[in-house]
């Protein structure tokens, strides 16, 4: 739980993070904004406590910063799809979102040139919707290209080009991505770039021998494909390569990079300037952090049934933390007396950032779309069929029939209400959400697409399987035909994962789930100690309650 309470913390180190985004430093030529890997989110789940990565928020503070001064948007590339290649149930939803995330990127965004990663490619070169930047790839194929461009901001322009890894590409052909990245860098500065940004799609390693020798390039933007950081491992600091300033986005739209890049005469290095105010901001927070992770450690000592690896794993990142607030020494804002220089911010694009009224209501249209177009291409779909002795699922009305008390409780659950929880954001078919919302997802006889009424919300059999011969079973055979514990690892590898369920231990949402009338027993034995709600109730207290000016609740 406290993994990504660290990495906001280290982002927080740059000057204009925060809650409100911040605004750069008086003076700025221009603002850049650096994304890669949003592999088709639009928005985050909603289920975490401290949901990140949304497209209507980046959008209102990429609005923010042009009404500042010039902006320019550039990403590394894999943003249209979520998986490549794609499963053919999925290709209505995915398509819908391809096609609001390229007229958001053009329309919204302004987005002045995007890069190429495989993700792009789930339905064919044709289907890139945006022209890319891929200086290692020939024009005039299926697959629209753009030439290395200029980028006006205020008197000057700006140097854009994109390589990819030919090896995540394949079909395509693409050439060496050094000396195609050498020879752009050359036309663009005697075309009169100022500056010069790359974008690449490529491994860590691949990225920095591209870099150490391409000369000329000032910040590079990397898209690593499934090596891509979590908001917990993005550098607070842009990496130095020689002259050229490295930054590695996080996956999903997490985490925006935003330079504020003051252009000076006189050519040379860009610098990196930091500010003893973003230091100091950095100490505070940290200091209020530690008191609350020792006060849940303190909580965690008097419960002998909390499990010992989630308590060492909570010890380990409070030391983590101590060890960054003890070597966060005073900062002072290092500006040159000479040349250019910029300063950075990790932006966490938290739920307290406000959002695009426009972009919104785009969402809100493909959510029902997309609900729509699953549904309609489920119903002409055969359902899964049920092997002939197999136990098919009957819906918690029928173990109502023998079992009034342990229904009536878990009536009172969170799981209960799992169903209508998609229902306020108009998610309920989406297939990235129902399959945790329903109960018996994908097996034979359970909820699907087309046929799920009777299977809404986690139900009894979730956990404890199929009760179809349970219920027609007699006396004596009754505890044999069905399970009355699901393993111990269900819930974490099932739906309480980590990028769904942030807070979740076992033992503690177990407390949530079990009492009178529905292993009383079980729960006498679990005793006193923090529950499920109480661990997320801490989560959202952490991540800070405020939603931002113009976002749904």
């Amino acid at each position: 739980m406290f993994l990504a309470l660290a990495g906001s913390l280290t982002l927080a180190a740059c000057p204009g993070n925060g809650k409100t985004g911040g605004a750069g430093p008086a003076g700025a030529t221009f603002t850049l904004f650096a994304l890669a890997e949003l592999r088709g989110q639009v928005e985050p789940c909603g289920c975490t406590t401290d949901p990140l990565g949304d497209l209507a928020r980046t959008t209102q503070l990429v609005t923010e910063a042009r009404a500042r001064g010039p902006v320019v948007v550039v990403d590394a590339g894999s943003l249209l799809y979520t998986q490549a290649p794609l499963p053919a149930h999925l290709k209505d939803q995915e398509e819908l979102k391809a096609d609001l995330i390229a007229r958001v990127y053009k329309e919204e965004l302004a987005v002045a040139a995007v890069g190429l990663g495989p993700l792009d490619l789930a339905s064919g070169p044709a289907a890139v919707r945006l022209p890319r930047q891929v200086a290692n790839l020939t024009a005039g194929g299926a697959l629209p290209v753009d030439a290395p461009r200029l980028v006006k901001v205020g008197n000057e322009s700006i140097g854009v080009f994109g390589v990819v890894d030919p090896a995540q590409v394949p079909a395509l052909g693409a050439g060496d991505p050094a000396a195609a990245a050498r020879a752009a860098v050359d036309d663009l500065r005697k075309r009169g770039a100022a500056r010069v940004v790359g974008l690449a799609t490529m491994s860590r390693k691949d990225a920095v021998q591209l870099v150490r020798t391409t000369p000329g390039i000032d910040v590079m933007v990397v898209g690593l494909g499934t090596q891509a950081p979590e908001p917990k491992d993005v550098r607070a600091r842009a990496e130095q390569v020689g002259d050229t300033w490295m930054v590695f986005p996080s996956n999903r739209g997490q985490v925006v990079s935003r330079f504020e890049i003051t252009l000076r005469p006189g050519g040379g290095a860009l610098v990196d300037a930091v500010g003893e105010a973003a230091a100091a901001d950095l100490r505070h927070e940290l200091d209020g952090k530690l008191a609350l992770i020792d006060e849940e450690l303190a909580r965690f000592a008097k419960d002998p049934t909390a499990d010992p690896a989630f308590v060492a794993q909570h010890r380990a990142e409070r030391d983590r933390m101590a060890a960054e607030r003890e070597a966060l020494g005073k900062t002072p804002l290092r500006v040159p007396a000479r040349g250019s220089w910029f300063q950075l911010a990790q932006v966490r694009i938290a739920k307290a950032l406000a959002c695009d009224a426009n972009v919104v209501t785009a969402k809100q249209g493909y959510a029902r779309a997309a609900g729509e177009a699953n549904v309609a291409a489920a119903r002409g779909k055969p359902p899964v069929a049920v092997p002939p002795g197999t136990a098919t699922y009957v819906g918690t009305e029928a173990c109502s029939d023998c079992h009034p008390d342990q229904v009536a409780f878990w009536k009172d659950t969170r799981h209960a209400g799992a169903w209508k929880t998609l229902e306020k954001v108009d998610k309920q078919f989406d297939f990235d959400c129902i399959a945790c919302h329903t109960t018996g997802w994908g097996d034979p006889g359970g909820a699907s697409m087309a046929a799920n009424e009777l299977l809404r919300d986690v139900q009894c059999e979730t956990c404890h399987g199929p009760g179809s011969i349970h219920v027609d079973a007699d006396e004596e055979m009754m505890k044999q035909t069905i399970r009355l514990a699901p393993e111990v690892d269900f819930c974490a590898g099932r739906c309480h994962t980590p990028e769904h369920s942030d807070t979740f231990e076992r033992t503690a949402y177990l407390r949530d789930i079990i009492g009178p009338g529905h292993g009383e027993k079980a729960r006498a034995i679990l005793g006193s100690g923090p529950t499920g709600k109480e661990l997320r109730a801490a989560g959202l207290a952490r991540a800070g309650k405020a939603i931002g000016a113009g976002c749904p609740k």
